[in-house]
């Protein structure tokens, strides 16, 4: 039996790698895939109905991908966004659930439906927060680069923001199970508030104590054992918050920004190790979603028209209300970046594993809301997914992002700064050979890119406009630039 379930997921597995690669090449979401194969293995191939164990296996993924995502976010990128972020990732979820669950409300009873307004703004709350996977996924698969500080603010709100719904939902399931309406707003309120700063507080505490440990214990003799290590912490971060009365999954992204943002040991294999797993997780749970689907029930009329009215409403209406009013006043973002921002509310698999919580707590319609998330998600992917690059040129608001040629991997305790540089005509006026060039005392030039080549020069090597040089030098970030500067060099990537 246990080696037909492994045959099974093996066969999922790499049917996912396979719809991955093909949605690349085809411009589609890699996450609307794996949903896709998860549906097809759940309609033909495998019988699976527990919601409880998908509730257990979105908790896991969403740790290790909301971890993830804070790792790779630089501080430095979201300081300037860092207020419209917030607000975004807090009121705007709280308008888009109240606008969608007030449209929920009255479309319900037209459709025959009839849902009560707890539970209209309970289906409302599942899906009011952008999800990190897609908006991760999608963005940074297509490398393209956007304007106006738009990528990291797309990536913070998405990264921060599950939290918000989270505890709508939670809030709401309550409402919505209570028979004797002694569900407090003051009370909610309160506890919100004490969740969002205990975690924030343990996120942060726990990711400095991550790196203290990182740093400190030494076990160089198998350096895999760090990645394991930091797994640890992930884990140990959103469950210990959740049980000291904390967020969970803000402590996990604000634990990865923190880590993400202080030099630690290892960080090449930390990083490989977690991009591989956080790609993992996305699969699996994608995979395991689809699998819960139940066709008939999602295909039945009132659920459709339901679901893709819904779906409507969020997208052309909830989601760019609440995003104009959150902006407004924040100057700073032009027209075209608000509409952007708009269509970027992509929704994923953290809707569908929120939605798991009714029928967890035998919420009246759980079905529905499960089924209702699940076709706003689909369309979401589908129509928002395959159109972020599109968007972002059609906006006038994307840019061709250049990626270095020289993968190094650079600890953290090698202070000299690592760059690659472009030749340039301006850089070559006082002679071809690499010993004409000016350049500073403690820099060297110590490889060379020539049409798919590479060498390492010596003082008499002659370079030629286009060659990418690897550059490594002692001397800090401003001098180096205003080098650069001199010698007339505009294309500069840090490799750091």
């Amino acid at each position: 039996m246990s080696e037909n379930i492994l045959l099974v997921w093996s066969m999922l597995l790499f049917a996912a790698v396979v719809a991955g690669k093909a949605a690349y090449r085809f411009g589609a979401p890699a996450l609307l895939l794996f949903l896709g194969v998860g549906m097809l293995f759940g309609l033909y191939v495998i019988d699976f109905h527990s919601f409880e164990i998908t509730q257990m296996i979105g908790m896991l993924a969403l740790c290790i991908i909301l971890f993830s995502g804070g790792m790779d976010t630089e501080f430095v990128e979201i300081r300037p966004v860092l207020a419209p972020g917030v607000v975004l990732a807090t009121l705007g979820v709280a308008l888009t659930a109240l606008l969608c669950g007030g449209f929920i409300y009255l479309l319900s009873g037209w459709v025959g439906l009839s849902l009560s307004l707890p539970v209209s703004l309970l289906l409302a709350s599942t899906m009011a927060s952008t999800d990190s996977a897609s908006v991760f996924s999608i963005l940074r698969s297509k490398k393209q680069g956007l304007s106006e500080n738009l990528r990291p603010l797309l990536e913070l709100e998405s990264g921060s923001n599950d939290p918000m719904a989270y505890m709508l939902t939670i809030v709401l399931v309550s409402v919505a199970t209570s028979t004797s309406g002694d569900v407090s707003v003051g009370d909610s309120i309160f506890k919100f508030i004490v969740q969002m700063v205990v975690g924030c507080g343990m996120g942060y505490g726990i990711g400095r104590l991550a790196v203290f440990a990182i740093n400190r214990i030494n076990i160089k003799n198998n350096t895999s054992l760090y990645s394991v290590l930091l797994l640890a912490f992930v884990f140990f971060s959103f469950s210990f918050t959740t049980l000291v009365w904390g967020n969970g999954y803000l402590a996990v992204y604000i634990t990865g920004l923190v880590v993400g943002n202080y030099k630690i040991a290892h960080r090449g294999h930390l990083v490989s190790f977690f991009d591989g797993f956080t790609w993992l997780s996305q699969i699996v749970m994608f995979l395991t979603i689809g699998l819960l689907v139940n066709s008939d029930e999602l295909l039945q009329p009132e659920v459709l028209i339901l679901g893709g009215a819904v779906a409507a409403f969020m997208i052309f209406v909830a989601r760019p209300t609440s995003v104009l009013l959150c902006l407004a006043p924040f100057r700073k973002f032009s027209t075209k970046a608000r509409m952007y921002v708009s269509w970027v509310g992509l929704r994923g698999a953290v809707p569908i594993i929120f939605a798991t919580y009714p029928i967890v707590a035998g919420v009246e319609n759980g079905r529905l809301i499960f089924n209702v998330a699940f076709l706003c998600t689909l369309f979401s992917l589908i129509f928002q997914g395959t159109t972020v690059s599109a968007m972002a040129n059609w906006l006038g608001l994307a840019y061709e992002e250049k990626e270095p040629l020289f993968k190094v991997g650079i600890p953290d305790s090698i202070k000299s700064n690592f760059s690659e540089i472009v030749v340039t005509e301006a850089m070559l006026v006082k002679g071809q050979t690499l010993r004409d060039i000016d350049i500073a005392d403690n820099t060297l030039v110590v490889m060379i890119s020539r049409a798919g080549e590479y060498f390492v020069p010596r003082g008499n090597t002659a370079l030629a406009v286009g060659d990418r040089l690897l550059v490594v030098s002692d001397r800090n970030e401003e001098e180096l630039q205003e080098m650069y500067d001199e010698l007339g060099i505009k294309e500069v990537m840090s490799l750091r």
